[in-house]
């Protein structure tokens, strides 16, 4: 059945009397300024600056919530996350009440694949056209979408185009037709399936035996059960326009696209090519249809995906316990080196589209966790700040599963995928028994029902930074331009401006207090309008010096 989307209606209101009063717990300072110094505090402007956000289902801009369903929350006690339990837990994603702050406030949810696999992670698909058992029905999906849609949720799931499972009917069959094939030619009549893979005579790099044939070889260049699609065929495109119209038609608003980079592997060009047909065919379908692609490469090179026209690539630049935001956090580079990239990253998707949204993001299921990536009395401080300095980000912004709640995970794919860690109790309803292979992870920090209750937690720490986020367009649709005067080895400053709206935002990446002299832009701003902190201590205005203290950000309007 075809769901109506109901989302576009749907208004996230920040100026509400809950909303005020939970960010100025998080940012708004009262402060005595001279008139002369052309600031004034945030008293009385609060409301004047937490202007109303229309968020609709036409709007890629968004905050999207990464799930793992095996590994979220189990629905019907098999110790395995479903779709069920997704939508019992809908509420702690976004509520759809604007008047509420119990909920994260993400707007958009990326599920990892949700179809049929022999696979726990299932990144190697049997039909394109169905629901894993072991998370649900197709019932259950369409139960999932309405419950999106009332709460304004656009919902983005995998589709995994570079190879599909060995044990996908396609596959099964074109095997089975070389084996009985012997010397003979192959023939696409005889058997189409044969072209929808990269078969040859010649072991190649990345290339496995045909079981029970000592004669042809396909390409499978992650592993032998998950064997490369060969995307120029045209009537597995046609296969694959089907399969995306199936999924719109079920209420999905777009697709996040596995491992773009290795369409052909080792060949941006045809990937770039490939993606373009891919762009073209389904925004004909649904053109406010939101795609992003998983292009795991160097920043020059992924930018050059953007030349296919579509909406966003992973910023991998900023991600990982290498990337950008970790190292700036950890003194790795200096604080500048983040306010810098932010604007010169602008002039480089843009030269190849200017229409891009970038996806900033920070972990995902294929990196560490990132409470690992920091050691010391200050770790908790800088989980936090690395957090927010990914949520700053224009764009769509991406969270993974459990980083709202510090969780660990390191080393083999498993323990990256550890349950979500709704609760201390293993035997909690609800909770997951995780993949077979998953180590014993144990936790650096306490369990949702524990950290609900610190108001510094990492939890509540994130959930201000979303709100925050949700409640001024500039920070997710604004033009970045790194504040030179200021931004030095631990602080990074930039402006970000959009329509008749300009913020500034200091980020102090270190553990002291910084004093920062706002002559520069004392006729520009009129004073702190908001902010994030690790612990109790706030900033503070008085005339022309703002006081920070450590990892704090603050935004100025």
């Amino acid at each position: 059945m075809k769901l109506k989307n109901r989302g576009s209606g749907i208004k996230f209101w920040a100026l509400t009397m809950s909303l005020i009063i939970f960010l100025s717990g998080c940012g708004a300072i009262t402060t005595d300024v001279p008139k002369e110094a052309e600031m004034v505090s945030a008293e009385g402007k609060e409301q004047e600056t937490l202007l109303p956000v229309e968020i609709s289902m036409e709007d890629n801009y968004r905050t999207y919530y990464e799930v793992f369903v095996y590994s979220f929350f189990d629905g019907n006690g098999d110790g395995i996350g479903d779709l069920k339990g997704l939508t019992e837990k809908l509420d702690y994603i976004n509520d759809g009440n604007p008047e509420t702050t119990e909920d994260l406030g993400c707007n958009g949810i990326w599920l990892m694949p949700i179809m049929p696999s022999p696979s726990y992670h299932k990144y190697d698909v049997t039909d394109y056209y169905e629901i894993d058992p072991a998370y649900g029905t197709m019932d259950d999906f369409e139960t999932l979408m309405e419950e999106c849609n009332k709460r304004g949720i656009k919902v983005i799931i995998d589709l995994v185009l570079n190879h599909s499972s060995s044990e996908h009917p396609w596959f099964q069959e074109a095997c089975s037709y070389l084996k009985e094939l012997g010397d003979k030619e192959p023939s696409v009549e005889e058997c189409p399936y044969i072209d929808y893979y990269h078969f040859s005579r010649e072991k190649e790099a990345g290339y496995c035996a045909v079981p029970e044939s000592d004669i042809w070889y396909y390409e499978a260049q992650f592993y032998y059960g998950m064997p490369d699609l060969n995307l120029y065929n045209e009537q597995l495109r046609e296969e694959i326009s089907s399969i995306v119209e199936f999924w719109l038609d079920k209420g999905v608003g777009g697709f996040r696209l596995d491992a773009i980079k290795e369409f052909e592997s080792g060949a941006n060009d045809a990937n770039i090519e490939i993606l373009t047909w891919f762009v073209d065919m389904v925004k004909a379908k649904k053109p406010d249809a939101y795609l992003v692609g998983e292009a795991w490469t160097d920043l020059n090179t992924y930018a050059g995906y953007y030349k296919s026209g579509i909406d966003s690539l992973f910023d991998f630049a900023f991600a990982d316990s290498d990337g950008m935001i970790a190292n700036v956090v950890r003194g790795s580079r200096d604080a500048s080196s983040y306010s810098m990239s932010l604007q010169s990253i602008q002039e480089k998707f843009a030269s190849y589209n200017p229409n891009y949204i970038d996806a900033p993001f920070y972990t995902n299921h294929d990196m560490g966790r990132s409470a690992g990536y920091y050691a010391g009395e200050n770790s908790p401080s800088q989980t936090k700040l690395a957090g927010a300095l990914n949520l700053l980000m224009t764009g769509s912004a991406f969270v993974y599963y459990g980083e709202e709640l510090g969780m660990k995970g390191a080393g083999k794919d498993e323990n990256k995928r550890a349950p979500m860690y709704f609760s201390e109790d293993k035997n909690a309803p609800g909770m997951c028994a995780g993949p077979a292979d998953m180590d014993n992870v144990k936790m650096k920090y306490h369990s949702l029902e524990v950290q609900r209750e610190d108001p510094y937690s990492i939890y509540n720490y994130y959930k201000k930074a979303i709100r925050i986020r949700n409640a001024f367009p500039t920070i997710v649709k604004g033009k970045v331009e790194n504040l030179e005067t200021y931004s030095d080895e631990t602080l990074a400053a930039f402006s970000k401006s959009y329509e008749d709206e300009m913020l500034y935002i200091f980020c102090n990446i270190s553990p002291e207090e910084r004093e920062v002299n706002l002559t520069e832009i004392q006729g520009e701003v009129q004073g702190i309008t908001s902010g994030l902190y690790v612990d109790e201590n706030e900033a503070s205005l008085s005339e022309n010096t703002m006081k920070m203290p450590g990892y704090s950000v603050v935004l100025l309007k």
